[in-house]
């Protein structure tokens, strides 16, 4: 077994063959183990005729493999009262269990089944497409859900980022056996696969068990060595001052404002997590006391941020009346701007921070966050930062560093996506249609 690299805390890290890694935790006084399987491709890593094929793969690796019909992987996990399941994001994929200790090798021996050695039998194909088109019936019936796909594709244009995860109901439907196997085969390899653990376990056990299940699939990659994490291209797929209207017969507007930000590769994530906090991330937030408390023009206001290695953005939603969208708006807009030109308080900073930390230990205390905390980094930057490192992180921010960061971001023009009754831009109020 190759030496350990240098790791923080209770973290090991080993490559195995194939060009895998693997990453685990231990995690003391727990029961359990979180394993999940990582591959670097999202649907960013799409062609047009491929669009949805990583998302589509997640229901059709399940359908069944040489050795386990779909009924049989179901009951293999429920006779263990464990947890099977996937997600697919832009720039990854993860396929994943949730255990007792006493079945961590089951765990790895089913995932490593169905993520390498699935059937992709054609009737299942179109079994799962149908499912995956309800799917993106839902997906439509969401106003919310579909606010977020509008506001990518209006901001990221005609860039892969600006692409539903789901993919298009057209590019479901033409999508072939034929396209999502070649797909799978030549993507989900084992130099691109992280596998992740965090829980009552112990590291080189399983390296053990990881190296056996996934041995036939790295044959193939004998002498392979991992996938570096992606880097940036250089391309900058984002742009400001956008508008994006998707017209809905629904009793409330939905709305995203929002502006480009750096991708993850750029140095700053703390000041702008505490920037984001500060803004709409809890109920002392500016945007949650000016548009909900002070006024009471919504009930959902929140601000995220999205980081990719190419590009990010912070966002601004809101759920309201549809005759009070421009009051919503012209408020996030006031907000938007004033911490533009003034910055945060000391206090807000203060609060911000407070809060940052007590999410991130929070977060750590299930074994299911930790195995996803290893596997996003390792799979976005070749390393893992402690918990004592990422607290100490935060709490250095300064409310100049968060003043600067703001200046620079929220002067910009504002993109938004608007999904309502709104037959077209000339019924929008003022507000957003002189963005």
């Amino acid at each position: 077994m190759p030496a350990d690299l240098a790791t923080p805390d209770a973290v090991r890290r080993s490559e195995l063959p194939g060009g895998v890694r693997l990453v685990t935790e231990t995690v003391p006084g727990v029961r359990s183990v979180a394993v999940g399987i990582w591959i670097g491709i999202g649907s960013v890593d799409e062609t047009g005729e491929q669009a949805g094929a990583a998302h589509f793969l997640e229901h059709l690796l399940f359908k069944g493999t040489r050795r386990r019909t779909a009924a049989g992987i179901a009951e293999e996990m429920d006779a263990v009262g464990g947890e099977l399941n996937a997600f697919t994001a832009k720039e990854h994929t993860c396929y994943y269990a949730h255990v007792l200790d006493t079945d961590v090798a089951l765990a790895v021996d089913l995932l490593a089944d169905v993520v390498t050695d699935a059937e992709l039998a054609r009737t299942d194909v179109e079994l799962e497409r149908g499912v995956v088109l309800e799917e993106i019936s839902m997906r439509d019936d969401d106003p919310e859900d579909l606010l977020g796909d509008l506001f990518d594709e209006t901001l990221f244009g005609s860039h892969p980022l600006g692409r539903p995860v789901i993919g298009s109901e057209e590019s479901v439907r033409a999508m072939s056996r034929e396209t999502l196997h070649a797909f799978w085969r030549g993507e989900y390899t084992t130099p691109r696969m992280v596998v992740a653990a965090a829980g009552n376990l112990e590291h080189d056990r399983l390296a053990e068990l990881v190296a056996a299940a996934l041995a036939p699939a790295a044959n193939g990659h004998a002498d392979a060595v991992a996938v570096p994490p992606r880097a940036a291209t250089g391309v900058r797929p984002a742009r400001s001052g956008a508008l994006g209207l998707q017209p809905d017969d629904s009793e409330q507007a939905h709305v995203m404002l929002g502006v480009p930000a750096a991708g993850r590769h750029v140095p700053g994530l703390p000041v702008l997590a505490v920037l984001n906090n500060a803004l709409g991330g809890g109920l002392s937030s500016r945007l949650f006391q000016q548009v909900r408390e002070q006024r009471g023009l919504a009930y959902p206001v929140y601000s995220s941020v999205a980081r990719y290695a190419d590009a990010g953005a912070l966002s601004v939603y809101a759920g309201c009346a549809p005759e009070r969208l421009g009051e919503v708006v012209a408020v996030v807009r006031d907000v938007l701007a004033e911490v533009a030109g003034g910055g945060l308080t000391e206090a807000e900073v203060t609060r911000a921070k407070g809060a940052l930390r007590g999410g991130l230990v929070l977060g750590c205390e299930d074994t299911a966050s930790r195995m996803n905390r290893l596997g996003r980094a390792e799979l976005d930057h070749g390393r893992q930062r402690s918990l004592t490192d990422s607290l100490a992180r935060i709490e250095a921010v300064t409310p100049a560093e968060v003043a600067a960061l703001a200046a620079g971001l929220l002067d910009q023009p504002l993109t938004a996506a608007v999904v309502g009754p709104y037959d077209d831009e000339s019924a929008l109020p003022g507000s957003l249609r002189d963005l």
